[in-house]
Parts: structure tokens; sequence; C-alpha cells
């Protein structure tokens, strides 16, 4: 019998990843592509939390499908993660996020405001074993991961007043090839972490000018 998962054993241990339970916060631009990859390497249980309906510009920007037109997105998406894997456990939260929803302890966080992120962290951050952000504003990524307390203390400095945001959402301006590659990025550093790994706390990725900053 072939094994779906043989050209990436040495890369993504099955048996970690099989014990996690992965939350994806916002299943938009970025997210959609994160829990279709979470599912691709094979996540087993999966939360996907947000309450936007697709709309017609969705298509274009975060791989929806025009059947998808009108439905909410967690469950476009659960339609999307079963045709992978039917045996995922997939569990839809139709709603923004609040403290009281059951969640896992590896958490994509996917919203497209500071405001939205600091109350997740709030409610989350004592019990996330991994954590990572994704934030992207045209061709310009970036991508923050916390998995300890040092990860912490800077993830919570990135944290500024909405007031001090750029105007509009992080999203506003957008392309599928650069929310696919922000979402391989996050799972790049949630596969380091499963192995035991360092995890890079602070990426930006410029791509129309080819840079990339760890930091």
């Amino acid at each position: 019998m072939i094994d779906r998962f043989s050209r990436q054993q040495d890369l993504v241990p099955t048996s970690q990843l099989q014990s996690v339970t992965a939350t994806v916060i916002g299943v938009g631009a970025i997210g959609r592509q994160v829990a279709l990859q979470l599912a691709a390497l094979g996540i087993q249980k999966l939360h996907l939390i947000d309450f936007d309906t697709v709309e017609l510009t969705n298509v274009t920007t975060q791989g929806y499908r025009q059947s998808d037109l009108g439905l909410a997105k967690v469950l476009a998406t659960e339609r999307a993660v079963r045709e992978i894997d039917p045996l995922i456990e997939v569990t839809t939260i139709q709603d923004r996020f609040r403290p009281r929803h059951v969640v896992g302890d590896a958490f994509f966080c996917c919203v497209d405001s500071i405001s939205t992120r600091a109350a997740v962290w709030r409610a989350v951050h004592l019990n996330a074993r991994f954590w990572s952000d994704g934030r992207m504003l045209g061709e310009v990524l970036r991508i923050l991961t916390t998995t300890d307390e040092s990860g912490r203390k800077h993830y919570s400095e990135t944290l500024f007043e909405q007031s001090e945001a750029q105007s509009g959402s992080c999203t506003a301006r957008s392309t599928i090839y650069t929310a696919s590659i922000a979402a391989g990025m996050m799972l790049h550093q949630f596969s380091r972490w499963l192995r035991g790994g360092i995890t890079d706390p602070d990426l930006t990725f410029n791509l129309l000018a080819g840079e990339l900053t760890v930091q």
C-alpha cells in the first residue's frame, strides 16, 4: 500500500503532527492556504474560526471557488479540507474568535487587524505551545512565530495600537501567490517546531525587492 506521507516523512514527523490540534483563526487569504496545507501535511484535528462569507473577490485572492460564493468561509474551507482527507476531525466556528471557544495547542493567527490579533493573543498565549501570525500588505509579508517565553515577549512588542496601523485591513491589497508563500512559511516554522528545532521569531519577506529579513 502506498503511504501518501512517504515523500515528507523525513521533513514532517507524522507521529508528532497527529498528536497536535491546530486552530486557524481567520480563513481568508492566508488562513485558507494554511488550512489546506495542514490538511495535506496530515493534521488530524483542525479548528477553523471565521465569521465571514465568500465574496467574488475571494475567488481571486483567497483561492475560493465560484461554487463557494455566499457560503460561510469556514464551511467552504472544511469542504476543501475533506476533499484532501475525509478523516480529518474538523470543527468549524462561524463567529469572531471569543475566549470561550474550544481551541487547540497550535495556533495560526490569520486575521487582518492588530486589535483582533491582540485580543486573541491575550486569550490564548498562556496555552499556546506554538503560535504563528501571518501578516501581509501587498507583496510584503511578515511571519511571527512564538514557541517559548522569549518569543512571547518579542511578539507582545509587535502588538501596537490599532491607531498606529496603516489604514485599511492588511489584506486590502493582496494576491493568491503572496498568501500562499506566507502560509508556506508559517507551515515551515510549524514543521521545525514539530522536529524540536529552533523557529525564527520574526521574518519579513519583501517579494518586490527580493529581500528576506530574519530576526
